[in-house]
Parts: structure tokens; C-alpha cells; sequence
């Protein structure tokens, strides 16, 4: 069985890739999913507010701000807090790039254009195989347009991808008024792919402390339902690379991600319940599936329940919608 997939240009053994965790913070554990079955690994991202505060040498100004302004950095994490400072990061991205055959794609997280994306270059320079771009923000500012925040965005994709020469690809919220069109804008601006979805945090209220409550709830298979859904309309269009993150957890939900149009799926949550092994588990799955399906390879699979055979995607969508909702009785 031929499992073998391609993204972003580089030829991968399956398509199982190790989501942006803590899994690449150590060096044996990454040998660990490598030897399972691991097709690539991305590392944790290194954020924009570390490296800021790196280049700018505000670490002290930056806690003393804490103190006496409430609103500003207090909210971050001290710097001492990151598990890998740039510097640190960039000596994990070598060491994991010497020891391990499979390629490492290096994550880079911010919010808004800045000096920040100058560490594409040294991701490039530590030997990163490709580097995954993860604009993550909250636009909380009613009077700021959406289509002004998509051209930072842009602005932030062209600037890193006219920087380096290894791929990029873009890890997209699912909150855009048109994911699809964005997701060729950002092909257009340069990107090599983009990954689907980014899981956003969501906080809980704390009816003691009266507080926001940060919390982590690990993913789901019904998380992937969403994730099926833009893959299956996106991916007739976008000549780059898919990826699905969120919501795999098994060789079914591989194969579902794959028939809509996936390259490769990215796990955490199913590695941080079940340990490494899981992705042998998984393989097998995937491939006990494929055989009893008369699939001699991945690359027969992708894409065979999107929306290209569909002439009108979102009549097909709605009818769809009207129909569930008719469907319950009391």
C-alpha cells in the first residue's frame, strides 16, 4: 500500500503529521513518533511577544509595566514563562533537524505586520524544512473592518514568503466571512498551503473570582465535521497544500479528511490521550481501510468527496441545512 503523500512540495512517508505541541520540545520523545509512524513534525510556535521583547530588551521595562498597568503586558506570560525563548528555539529546530530524518516545520505565531517575521530567516537558517504561519488575534475593536484585518494579514504572509525559500503555509481561523476566497489570497500572496483549523481558546467565566477563566479542553472527533466541510469546498481550488488540524482522532477520521481533500492531517490531542503508538495504531487503520476499499494509494482517496462534482456547492449546502432541521419531530 502506497501511503505516501506530498505538502508543501515535500514527499512525506503518510500523511500523519505531528500538530504545533509540546511533543518537539524533546528530542527522544520526537524520535518516539518518528519511529511509530510520524510523517513530519511541527515544533510549538514561538510567538510574537517573545521575540519583541527580545529584540526591543524590554524584559525588565516589560514586568515593571505589569506592575503599575493592568491593561498592557500583565497579561502575558513573564518572560521566564515560554518553554523555548528565541534563542533556545532556534537550538531545538537544529538538534531536531540533526537527529531525526523527518522534516521539521518551524511555527511562527503574531497577531499584526512587524520585525517579528524577520525569524522566518533564521527558522530557514536552523535547517526548518517549512514553516507553518499562525496569525492568531481577537479583533475586540468594533470599528475595524474585516477586510482590514485580511490585509495584514496578506501584508504578514507576502512579507514572510518573499523572505525565505522554504514554504510557507498559513494556519487559518475558521471565522472569515469567505474562507475560500481568503485561502486563495493567501495562495496568491505567496503561501504554499494552509491548514484547517487553528483551535482557538475558549475562556469560561469563574462565578467565585468573578474572573475569566483560561482552560484547555483537548480536541474532539466532532471537531472534524468543520474542518470536513472547508476542506471539501476549498480544496478543487487551491493548488497548494491541505492540512487538517483538529478533530482526528482515528483511521476513519483520517480517511474522512483525506476524501475531502486533505494532504495530511496534524494530531495532538490524540497523542497527548493515547502516547506515541497510536500513530501505528492509526496507520494500520488507514491502511486495513484503504485495502478493503480496492484504494491502492493515498493519492486515490483525496479529494474524491469534494465539491468539484457538485455544480452548485452552497444550493447543495442549504438543501442540506433545510433538510436536517425539518427532520426533527416532537
Amino acid at each position: 500500500m502506497n501511503l505516501t503523500t506530498e505538502y508543501l512540495g515535500l514527499k512525506l512517508r503518510n500523511p500523519l503529521v505531528v500538530g504545533a505541541s509540546p511533543f518537539s520540545d524533546n528530542t527522544f520523545v520526537a524520535h518516539q513518533l518518528e519511529d511509530a509512524g510520524a510523517a513530519a513534525i511541527v515544533m510549538r510556535s514561538l510567538f510574537e511577544e517573545q521575540i519583541d521583547a527580545e529584540q526591543r530588551a524590554l524584559m525588565h521595562h516589560t514586568e515593571s509595566t505589569a506592575e503599575s498597568n493592568p491593561e498592557g503586558t500583565s497579561y502575558f506570560p513573564a518572560f521566564a514563562e515560554y518553554q523555548l525563548g528565541p534563542d533556545q528555539y532556534l537550538k531545538q529546530l537544529s538538534h531536531l533537524k540533526s537527529s531525526l530524518s523527518i522534516p521539521v516545520i518551524a511555527s511562527l505565531n503574531g497577531c499584526r505586520p512587524g520585525g517579528w517575521t524577520d525569524y522566518a530567516q533564521r527558522f530557514e537558517a536552523a535547517g526548518a524544512d517549512a514553516i507553518e504561519l499562525n496569525l492568531y488575534q481577537l479583533i475586540t475593536d468594533p470599528t475595524r473592518a474585516a477586510d482590514d484585518v485580511e490585509a495584514d494579514m496578506l501584508e504578514t504572509v507576502r512579507h514572510v514568503t518573499g523572505s525565505v525559500k522554504v514554504p510557507v503555509t498559513v494556519k487559518l481561523s475558521p471565522f472569515h466571512t469567505s474562507p475560500a476566497q481568503f485561502a486563495l489570497a493567501l495562495e496568491h500572496a505567496g503561501a504554499a498551503g494552509v491548514v484547517l483549523f487553528n483551535r482557538f481558546y475558549q475562556p469560561d467565566f469563574n462565578l467565585e473570582d468573578l474572573e475569566a477563566q483560561p482552560q484547555l479542553k483537548l480536541s474532539d472527533s466532532s471537531e472534524l465535521l468543520l474542518r470536513l466541510r472547508w476542506l471539501a469546498i476549498i480544496s478543487p481550488h487551491m493548488k497548494g497544500s491541505l492540512a487538517a488540524s483538529g478533530g482526528v482522532h482515528s483511521a476513519a477520521d483520517v480517511v474522512k479528511a483525506l476524501l475531502a481533500g486533505a494532504h495530511t492531517v496534524q494530531v495532538v490531542s490524540l497523542l497527548l490521550k493515547h502516547g506515541p503508538q497510536i500513530l501505528t495504531v492509526t496507520l494500520q487503520g488507514l491502511t486495513a481501510w484503504l485495502t478493503e476499499h480496492g484504494y491502492e494509494s493515498v493519492e486515490e482517496v483525496r479529494g474524491a468527496m469534494n465539491l468539484r462534482r457538485c455544480p452548485d456547492p452552497a444550493a447543495f449546502e442549504r438543501a442540506n441545512y433545510i433538510k436536517i432541521l425539518q427532520s426533527w419531530r416532537i
